[in-house]
């Protein structure tokens, strides 16, 4: 097995790296519980925002020259306005606040340290920024959903060991194609929060 190793990345330098971390967003959104029919063209107009930031970081995992994980963030204040909107709505600063985009590896590779790294170098970017609080969504997706793989364990104790509070009444919405529907529909992504 060979070593794997960690680019990290800031602002416009994002847009060197776009085309893999597009690529795998797309592979390993496909799965549950996301079920994500995406598209090139759609990534790419995602990802600009993290790559006009200046203070986003995105971090990529390489095994030789295979793009394996990924994970992205930036000062939630910057980030699209479905994002921020459900703490402004409830009245919560959003310019103390780190948002992070995704954390997605490739099923071979999980289980090997990545997604605390990936915590680990988010949570040390929202310090060196000055930040206070550390958040992220996640989709809700019905217990008895019929795509829900028989041996899927969601990742919600993970993120309770490191430190991560689910917030119910902080949720966002967005609309993506299901790899199994005709068109878009509306998704509900409630909020974790963590206190540095």
């Amino acid at each position: 097995m060979s070593p794997l190793r960690y680019q990290l990345l800031q602002g416009g330098a994002l847009r060197e790296q776009l085309a893999p971390l597009a690529a795998l967003r797309i592979a390993v959104f496909r799965d549950w519980p996301y079920l994500y029919e995406g598209t090139l063209d759609y990534e790419r107009q995602y990802l600009e925002t993290y790559a006009r930031c200046v203070e986003s970081l995105a971090v990529l995992v390489w095994d030789g020259d295979r793009c394996i994980g990924a994970t992205t963030a930036l000062p939630l204040q910057q980030a699209d306005a479905p994002m921020r909107e459900p703490f402004e709505r409830a009245g919560l600063p959003v310019d103390d606040t780190l948002y992070f985009g995704e954390s997605v590896v490739l099923k071979h590779y999980r289980g090997r340290g990545i997604g605390v790294a990936f915590f680990e170098q988010r949570e040390a970017h929202a310090r060196h920024l000055g930040l206070l609080h550390c958040a992220f969504c996640a989709v809700e997706r019905p217990e008895q959903h019929p795509a829900k793989p028989a041996d899927y364990i969601a990742n919600d104790r993970f993120w309770q060991r490191r430190g991560y509070t689910r917030r119910p009444e902080l949720q966002c919405h967005f609309e993506w194609q299901d790899i199994d529907q005709p068109a878009p529909t509306r998704h509900c992504l409630s909020y974790w929060t963590k206190a540095l």
